[in-house]
């Protein structure tokens, strides 16, 4: 067991390494290619972060161990929302721009929606992992003609950042992508072999294990990220972060694992009934909670971060088949929940209502 743990946790150490290396090379390459900050942000370093979330569900997809992969596209978009974004809230409140409100957010609403409509037959069928892929250059897309059309209003910050980028060789970039993708391939085989083991040992399933300890560690690049962009004041980066990651995971990840796996991707009917509509859930709680004055408050993340480790102890109890574990899903389901979106409502409501009352 203890092998186990220091071969994952190495694993998880090279993987975030890997993820900082394949960024720095690849916004290089692609600001020198002459796409602007906001779309090297929303795109390479989104994506960038979610490199561990890819390296480790390709590695278990193609080993047969679809349930990790599937375990860590959602359990890494819930924690993503309810645990990176309330941590990175309680330190200040975050800034929502207004591309995230109008086109990002409701674009991780409806593909986290399209992924629960497509797992409902307990499987991603190999076109519909297409389909996920196809969504996603649709998406990037968009996002390369907005910064076409936005060229001009890049800050001298962003520029500044930019023309450090392009100091650095064209071939040391490569470099960087090289290192960084190898070591993604080294980091994912020692983690899912690792995290296999612990799970058999500890007589957990892959779900749980993917869910949990997985996700978290593969998360570990937007959490820096974020964090660090939020201690710096660039908030609405924090949020960008944690909104261009989740939709890769759902696009990029779940297609790419769909199209290796054979015979597709097998999705469990305990996830599709329960995980997939936690992470449905938690990308529309964002909708209310952005439109409240364009940040994501304090109170908002303390609320987030308990709903995280409420889920969590849900896992647990569940894995481990806790004698309470009843009374506690009939407590989330019955009283705290509705609570919650009772509050965001009227919080949604007045913050509609003082903008009307704004524009008379």
């Amino acid at each position: 067991m203890l092998i186990q743990a220091v071969f994952f946790a190495l694993g998880l150490v090279i993987l975030v390494v890997g993820a900082q290396r394949l960024v720095l090379g690849a916004s290089a390459l692609a600001l020198r290619a002459g796409l602007s900050p906001l779309v090297v942000g929303l795109t390479v370093v989104a994506f960038g972060t979610s490199a561990p979330e890819l390296a480790v569900s390709i590695k278990s997809a193609l080993a047969g161990q679809a349930d990790l992969s599937v375990g860590n596209i959602v359990g890494s978009n819930i924690f993503n929302i309810l645990f990176i974004l309330g941590l990175s809230a309680l330190i200040s409140p975050l800034i929502v721009s207004r591309q995230l409100i109008r086109l990002d957010v409701p674009v991780m609403v409806g593909v986290s929606l399209l992924f629960l409509l497509l797992s409902l037959d307990a499987n991603v069928s190999t076109s519909e992992a297409l389909l996920l892929l196809l969504g996603l250059a649709a998406y990037v897309g968009v996002l390369i003609r907005i910064s076409m059309n936005e060229r001009g209003a890049t800050s001298a910050e962003e520029k500044a950042e930019a023309e450090k980028a392009k100091r650095q060789s064209i071939g040391v970039s490569f470099l960087w992508v090289a290192v960084g993708l190898l070591l993604l391939i080294v980091g994912s085989r020692l983690l899912v072999d690792a995290a296999v083991s612990i799970a058999t040992v500890l007589g957990i399933s892959e779900v749980v294990i993917g869910l949990t300890i997985v996700a978290i560690g593969t998360s570990l690049p937007e959490v820096a990220t974020s964090v660090m962009a939020t201690l710096k004041g660039e908030r609405d980066i924090a949020v960008g972060n944690v909104v261009g990651s989740n939709i890769f995971n759902i696009l990029g990840v779940g297609g790419v694992a769909g199209m290796v796996s054979p015979g597709g991707l097998p999705v469990k009917t305990g996830v599709v009934h329960f995980d997939l509509p936690v992470m449905v859930a938690t990308a529309v709680a964002c909708m209310p909670v952005f439109f409240t004055g364009r940040q994501i408050a304090r109170w908002e993340g303390f609320v987030f971060l308990s709903y995280y480790v409420a889920y969590t102890a849900y896992l647990v109890m569940t894995a481990t088949s806790h004698p309470f574990v009843g009374t506690f899903e009939d407590a989330m389901i019955w009283f705290v929940m509705p609570l919650t979106a009772l509050t965001f409502v009227v919080v949604l409501a007045r913050s509609l209502r003082a903008r009307s009352i704004r524009r008379r």
